[in-house]
């Protein structure tokens, strides 16, 4: 990795995350659904699903445990934008979240904040 690709520690790549950045805000954008009111939540739950892409290939979601992730990945369930959001709207992560969820905010587009990653 060049060393204008890293981002900090434990930080996905400036590639994968501009590219999750890019895909949540045109998810949110075609699903008419807000980022959460607290943009580190946005920002950290963006960097996880960066870092999903680059090290499984997809962006599975981070706010999950799972015994196997590779089978999860092709298993697509918890692939973003994972089935229950998709379906009903429902993302658990707080990236998507529908005007009447009480952790809603007003946007679209992210504004990153520093979220840093001791482990």
């Amino acid at each position: 990795m060049n060393q204008e690709d890293k981002r900090g520690k434990n930080k996905a790549s400036v590639k994968n995350f501009e590219a999750m950045r890019k895909f949540a805000e045109t998810y949110a954008k075609r699903s008419d659904t807000y980022f959460c009111s607290d943009p580190s939540i946005t920002t950290a739950v963006i960097e996880g699903l960066a870092k999903h892409k680059e090290e499984l290939g997809a962006p599975l979601c981070p706010c999950r445990f799972y015994e196997d992730k590779e089978a999860e990945v092709k298993n697509t369930y918890w692939n973003c934008p994972c089935v229950p959001m998709r379906e009903r709207k429902e993302c658990h992560c707080l990236l998507f979240l529908t005007a009447d969820n009480p952790f809603v905010g007003t946007a679209q587009e992210l504004a990153e904040v520093a979220v840093d990653y001791d482990s």
